[in-house]
């Protein structure tokens, strides 16, 4: 049953990239409400970038909640397929995804870079702590398994 408890901040995450989604939905659709197209605005992706510009920082953002944190989502995969979900391993979750979503409100919302960065490198020295923990249980249960087979006679 442990290993349910990382889904809730998995949730969490997911939700900001559905939150930040919305966002730049809406921004989008009242910037066209606003600034009514041309045919030229869409003739190819570069004059698109150009239209979108005033409202680009959530489509920044979410591009961004698709790099790093690619890897939590491929780490919570791994911690519950090797049943090595642990507290520890929970509770860097939630500040993962803390940091996650206060750098997503400093990019959409103030925009002050320095915060921004802070934020940001938070959440990759947490998601790094993470994935380092997940190697280290990973060594020890495999040095274990290894011992326990030997022990019985086997051979490895």
């Amino acid at each position: 049953m442990a290993a349910l408890n990382i889904l809730w901040p998995t949730f969490a995450m997911v939700g900001l990239v559905f939150v930040v989604w919305f966002t730049l939905f809406f921004h989008r659709i009242r910037h066209m409400k606003h600034t009514p197209p041309r045919p030229q605005d869409f003739a190819d992706g570069e004059a698109a970038l150009r239209y979108f510009r005033p409202v680009e920082m959530p489509a920044n953002n979410l591009a961004n909640l698709f790099e790093m944190p690619v890897l939590y989502f491929a780490l919570v995969s791994l911690l519950i397929v090797t049943a090595q979900v642990n507290n520890i391993q929970v509770t860097l979750a939630w500040l993962f995804v803390i940091a996650r979503a206060v750098h997503s409100y400093i990019h959409i919302g103030p925009k002050k870079v320095p915060a921004r960065f802070f934020a940001y490198l938070v959440s990759v020295v947490i998601l790094l702590a993470m994935w380092v923990g997940f190697f280290v249980d990973i060594v020890t249960v495999a040095g274990d398994y290894r011992r326990a087979v030997q022990a019985m006679g086997g051979v490895l």
